[in-house]
């Protein structure tokens, strides 16, 4: 379960990214971050829960909490702790 909120965390700051936030300043779309903004941050919030949740659980160890906050503020983060972290546990 962990690894696909981190798939689907990874994925929204991925598309506030490299879309909302092209449309908003070459386009003039500011909708287009408000709206991606809102489901990127619901997903974030939702995988920080997720990840503490994990390690209150014992499923996770301190350095991989850390790893795994970290990676939440990095493009791509989320995707390489998924691949590299969770894959190998199956969480």
């Amino acid at each position: 379960m962990l690894s696909k909120i981190a798939i689907i965390e990874g994925s929204t700051l991925l598309l506030l990214l490299f879309l909302a936030v092209p449309a908003k300043r070459l386009y003039g779309y500011p909708e287009a971050v408000t709206l991606m903004g809102s489901i990127h941050g619901a997903a974030f919030i939702i995988y920080v829960v997720t990840l503490v949740a994990f390690f209150a659980g014992k499923n996770l160890n301190l350095k991989q909490l850390g790893m795994g906050l970290f990676a939440a503020f990095i493009p791509f983060g989320s995707f390489a702790f998924e691949h590299y972290v969770l894959k190998p546990q199956k969480l």
